[in-house]
């Protein structure tokens, strides 16, 4: 599936929109990027990657730093998509696959819940 970046950004903003109140409340100092696709020392796979340090690694003397940061890759995203409406909802499902780091949360255990 093919799309402009502008299009991409619109699916993203529409998956964001579905990410529960309750988790998009919690997030804390996190910016969202899009990258076409992953470096060359990454998977040519993989959708999504947090950089950044863990709410739960953070201590009361965590402030004044950059954001953590999402970046969501649009080329291996919308290869394995086939609908716009397939797209908007994997990229929901990477967004909060990466939210879930962000809270400390292990590739381990998001595969255990079913969000691997």
């Amino acid at each position: 599936m093919e799309m402009s970046q502008e299009d991409f950004e619109a699916c993203i903003d529409d998956a964001l929109d579905l990410i529960p109140r309750a988790l998009s409340e919690a997030i804390d100092n996190v910016a969202i990027q899009v990258a076409d696709e992953p470096s060359e020392d990454q998977p040519p796979t993989l959708l999504g990657l947090y950089e950044g340090v863990p709410l739960t690694s953070r201590d009361s003397h965590w402030g004044f730093v950059p954001p953590d940061v999402i970046t969501i890759f649009s080329g291996p995203l919308t290869r394995m998509c086939a609908s716009r409406a397939q797209l908007v909802e994997q990229i929901t499902i990477t967004v909060i696959h990466e939210v879930a780091h962000h809270f400390g949360i292990s590739d381990e255990r998001l595969h255990a819940l079913g969000w691997g």
